[in-house]
């Protein structure tokens, strides 16, 4: 059994209680079970579902893209994402496209100067996605990977129960549980610097489309991404506006991310809107996720446009210093 050292005991009663079941709560659940503890876990809402951020998210494990804007500890971190998420649900690794316009060249060469990982293509690009017809050049980034976030975070809902934890439904808070706490509630959480910044995405289902891999189109103002599904879905995303608003997507923010994909493929046109959804992402001043330590309780918290692929690494650290004391590099003192 793990070594404990801040806990009273080590044994079959819940040995930390994790609060909030999107990806961060899930994935702290996993490491504290795989690192020999007890959690128990709990969410006022129960399983997860489109009453999260983690439901809308586009699952791309994509850390030399994020490079463009990301700190650097996300891009450090995110290249062990596709490999910790192997561990519990299917990874599709075939690495990501960001292309431009004709009109809007300048953007992809700012790109590349921004990033690493990526090689130029021109006519390569027709034996990877010959189904994508109006691009001349794109940056391929091989090493990068994307999963279908709904069927991961049921997944990891899977893994848990494997492992003798249920999700319990109903309303907690820190201050409610004696012993050590990791609170994973995003924006519910009581967190200093935190702030929301919505998102809003749709699903589409565009069976005349095939893509292989995610597509990252390139905007002076509304660059997007396109995420296959399987099926015929693509999901499609994602505006990022400074706003705590958690009303549904807007008609601008529809007709902008729509006209995106149909300026890269007309026949977007015909695809039918099977969903829509609009969220609000937690994060901190400078966008890099956090394990923030408040006495007993853990916040795993901040990650922004990262759930995923920040997820695994945030676990891992909260794991470690529970079961070792051993502060990592995500680790703030409030």
């Amino acid at each position: 059994m793990a070594r404990c050292i801040i806990f009273t005991r080590c044994g079959p009663v819940a040995d930390v209680t994790v609060i909030g079941a999107g990806v961060a709560g899930l994935w702290a659940a996993l490491a504290l079970s795989r690192a020999g503890l007890t959690p128990r876990l709990i969410d006022r809402n129960g399983a997860p579902g489109p009453h999260g951020c983690s439901w809308w998210a586009g699952g791309m494990l994509a850390p030399f893209c994020e490079a463009a804007e990301a700190p650097s500890a996300v891009v450090a971190h995110g290249q062990d994402a596709a490999a910790a998420w192997e561990t519990a649900t299917p990874v599709a690794r075939r690495g990501s496209l960001v292309v431009t316009l004709a009109r809007d060249r300048a953007e992809l060469a700012r790109f590349a100067r921004r990033t690493t990982g990526h090689v130029l293509l021109g006519e390569a690009l027709r034996t990877l996605e010959p189904d994508l017809p109006g691009p001349a050049q794109a940056l391929f980034f091989e090493a990068e990977a994307h999963l279908d976030p709904r069927r991961a975070l049921a997944d990891l809902v899977a893994a848990l129960a494997a492992r003798g934890v249920e999700i319990e439904q109903a309303e907690a808070s820190p201050g409610r549980f004696a012993g050590p706490v990791i609170d994973a509630r995003g924006m519910a959480a009581d967190v200093r610097g935190l702030r929301g910044v919505r998102g809003e995405m749709a699903v589409l289902r565009a069976p005349d489309i095939a893509l292989s891999r995610p597509v990252r189109l390139l905007h002076p103002r509304h660059s997007i991404y396109l995420v296959p599904r399987g099926e015929g879905l693509v999901m499609l995303g994602a505006t990022q506006i400074e706003s705590a608003d958690r009303s549904r997507i807007s008609a601008r923010a529809l007709l902008e991310l729509l006209s995106a994909a149909y300026a890269l493929d007309p026949r977007f046109a015909n695809a039918e809107v099977v969903e829509t959804g609009a969220d609000l992402r937690p994060a901190f001043a400078d966008n890099t996720p956090r394990v923030v330590r408040a006495g007993r309780v853990l916040h795993l918290n901040g990650l922004f446009r990262h759930g995923y692929l920040m997820a695994p690494a945030l676990a891992r650290q909260a794991a470690d210093y529970l079961t070792q004391g051993r502060r990592g590099d995500l680790f703030h003192e409030d």
